[in-house]
């Protein structure tokens, strides 16, 4: 009776150190996978506005009646990002925090307008339940056909200039900051700079 004991006791605990072992070994295959897997960047969609084209400029009023101007080229030196949402989208209320973060940390500096379309009503409420009055809230429907924007939440990084330098459909922060790593390299996506990178 102990001699069966002490076999299964054994038999258990060389079966805990082989899947101990087992755990060892996927885990730095993991790691290995996480090494080859390059970044995903926006998905950037067949769009009515292309990178390197210059933004359609448009002069509008936001939700608080302060005029915006979107496109054309900026008097102070700052890039724009456009961030297109809707109160209903939950990734859009997501992504909030870190588009403010990107207002205000990005250098050289961003100016960061919402666009949307909809009941005014809808977005008045959704700007107060979130707090972001201190940024411009467009609502204009021609902006969004203007730009293509089939899916949400999708934004578009205008430089200095009025050139639109990125875009895409951004679900992630990563997608988000991947717009303005392709613009520092130069490239319309992450995606592309790879790829020239792998040449």
């Amino acid at each position: 009776m102990i001699n069966a004991l002490l076999v299964s006791n054994l038999l258990l605990w060389l079966l805990v150190l082989g899947l101990a072992l087992t755990v060892l070994a996927l885990t730095r295959q993991i790691g290995l996978l996480h090494e080859r897997i390059s970044p995903v960047g926006a998905l950037s969609a067949k769009s009515n506005v292309e990178v390197g084209d210059p933004a359609p400029e448009l002069a509008l009023l936001d939700l608080h009646d302060r005029p915006v101007q979107i496109g054309g080229s900026s008097n102070d030196e700052s890039r724009t990002l456009l961030f297109f949402l809707s109160p209903s989208c939950p990734v859009c209320e997501t992504l909030l925090p870190t588009v403010e973060r990107v207002a205000r940390t990005e250098v050289p500096r961003v100016q960061v307008i919402l666009a949307s379309d909809g009941a005014r009503e809808d977005h008045r409420a959704f700007v107060t339940k979130k707090r972001i009055s201190h940024l411009p809230y467009v609502l204009s429907a021609p902006l969004g056909m203007s730009y293509g924007v089939a899916k949400l939440p999708y934004a578009v990084l205008i430089d200095e200039d009025g050139i639109v330098a990125a875009q895409g459909l951004v679900n992630t922060r990563e997608h988000l900051e991947s717009l303005f790593e392709a613009q520092r390299h130069g490239v319309a996506s992450i995606q592309e700079y790879l790829e020239e990178k792998a040449k």
